[in-house]
């Protein structure tokens, strides 16, 4: 798993620009592990994406009296949503990984494949309305907010 970019906050730095900073990075390590995640053979791309959905979410939650109440509601209520269809597909891939080599488990496997299909399918509705909703515009738009 690819490691977490660095937020460089400084001392002279006010909670809002803090905010601004650590927001604004997190929600770019969401979108930058977007790519090719519904990707079955590579499950690591999955857990990179819903690590840096949690990262994300606690910055949201750390910095939330630098934002209008309202957007941030629903920006993290979004955020959480992707989350969930992350943990959705995540969690077959695990067992799968943790199966591997071992031999009479074909019927459960079977049932985690299509486990995995299902989560994988959630998946790519909530990355089809996170874009129908622009969610990383509504980002950019709530650190731009707390920028101004």
């Amino acid at each position: 798993m690819a490691r977490a970019a660095a937020v460089r906050l400084t001392p002279d730095m006010t909670f809002a620009q803090a905010a601004v900073l650590a927001v604004g990075v997190r929600a770019r390590e969401v979108w930058e592990h977007g790519e090719d995640v519904l990707d079955t053979s590579d499950i690591e791309r999955v857990h990179a994406m819903r690590v840096a959905t949690r990262r994300l979410r606690a910055v949201l939650e750390i910095f939330a009296p630098c934002f209008d109440r309202d957007r941030h509601r629903a920006v993290l209520r979004e955020v959480k949503a992707l989350a969930d269809a992350l943990g959705e597909r995540r969690d077959p891939d695990v067992q799968l990984e943790n199966l591997e080599g071992v031999e009479g488990v074909d019927a459960f496997r079977a049932r985690l494949r299509a486990e995995q299909q299902a989560g994988n399918e959630a998946l790519a509705a909530a990355l089809r309305h996170a874009e129908d909703i622009d969610l990383r515009g509504q980002l950019e738009a709530l650190v731009a907010e707390a920028r101004a």
